[in-house]
This record gives C-alpha cells, sequence and structure tokens, in this order.
C-alpha cells in the first residue's frame, strides 16, 4: 500500500481494473431498468475494489442513514448517488491522505427492498411492499395497511423520510387529500415511515 496524497482517476469497469472509467452497476436480479443512473439506498450492498488494493475491497450495506463505513476513511455517505459518484467520493478520500492514483469500482450486489411502513392508528401496522409503478399515494399506502381505525385522525398524519442522509419529519393532512379534488396528493418513496395519529376528545 502506498501512502501518499494524490489526484485519482475514479475506475469502474469491473471486470478490467487497470484502466480507469466510470462506475458500473452490477446486473442483478431486481436491478432497475436504467441501471445507470441508479440512485444509492438504504440496504442496498455495495462492492467497492480498489485496484490491487486487495485489503481495501469490501462488501458494504448502505446504513438506514445513508452511510458506509470504509477502511482507513470511516464513515462516508453514499445515498442518493450513483455507484459512478460513490466511487468518486471514495476516490477522493484515499486520494487525499492515503493512496496514489487509486482506481475504484463501485457495483450494486444487492438492491435494497423497496418498501415503506405504516403505523399509528390503521388497521394492520407494518412494512409493506412498495407497488412497482410510477406513483403510490399516501392514500392508497394508508388502504393496503387497511384503512383508518375508529379513534384515527387523518389530518394528523407525519412522514419521516431520509434525504440526503438526513432525516426529514412532513407533517400530512390525508382528510384534506381524500376529500377535495383541488388538494395535491403525496407520494410514497421506499423508505418512508407513515404514523397514523389519534384523535383528541
Amino acid at each position: 500500500m502506498v501512502i501518499c496524497g494524490a489526484n485519482a482517476v475514479a475506475q469502474a469497469t469491473p471486470t478490467v481494473l487497470a484502466a480507469p472509467a466510470a462506475a458500473a452497476v452490477a446486473a442483478s436480479p431486481g436491478a432497475p431498468s436504467d441501471a445507470t443512473d441508479y440512485k444509492l439506498v438504504p440496504n442496498d450492498v455495495i462492492q467497492v475494489t480498489v485496484f490491487q488494493e486487495d485489503d481495501l475491497n469490501s462488501m458494504l450495506r448502505i446504513s438506514r442513514n445513508g452511510s458506509i463505513t470504509f477502511p482507513l476513511i470511516g464513515v462516508l455517505n453514499v445515498t442518493g448517488k450513483t455507484p459512478h459518484e460513490a466511487a468518486d467520493v471514495i476516490r477522493a478520500a484515499l486520494a487525499k491522505d492515503y493512496l496514489v492514483n487509486p482506481q475504484v469500482n463501485v457495483t450494486v450486489a444487492q438492491y435494497a427492498p423497496k418498501r415503506f411502513t405504516v403505523l399509528g392508528q390503521v388497521q394492520r401496522p407494518g412494512a409493506y411492499d412498495l407497488p412497482d409503478r410510477d406513483s403510490f399515494t399516501l392514500i392508497e399506502a394508508i388502504g393496503m395497511a387497511g384503512g383508518y381505525t375508529r379513534i384515527a385522525d387523518s389530518g394528523r398524519i407525519t412522514l419521516k423520510r431520509i434525504i440526503d442522509g438526513k432525516e426529514s419529519v412532513v407533517h400530512l393532512n390525508a382528510k384534506k387529500m381524500a376529500n377535495s379534488a383541488s388538494a395535491a396528493s403525496f407520494d410514497i418513496m421506499p423508505g418512508d415511515i407513515i404514523t397514523v395519529g389519534e384523535s383528541v376528545f
């Protein structure tokens, strides 16, 4: 291992590591149709290969907060990045303090299940698979969980979502969405946690 700071070039062709190139997504079951633009999400498993540095080659699961822990470097945020962009982040960190011209390849070994969770005042709280289509709304998600209990307040719903590795909380009024044709719907994303509040009597 060469210890030195220097600029580096990210390498991405999984079978030819000698030449720098763009990072690639490994073909695997569940891969998106346009895998080159795939954005990494929590629970994806990625394989990181550093040319001629076998001790750095790693199979890593992205944590719920969107980070990985990589040898030498420590914690890096990769959620929302393509495999190519993740390779660039790792390459830059290695080049800064550790390696001369590191050639880094990132592939997706296993895609995270596309799931969301509904909690609180619904008939069947739990985790559900997100349907494979362009749009799936908050109202549909609650329906998948069996609908509201008798003490639910559909106007008091919170949704937690990880954005760029940080948890964001959104307050939603499903009652307004359901009763008004002009009210904007809200699309559910993988990893969302929906909590339906209880009515205050």
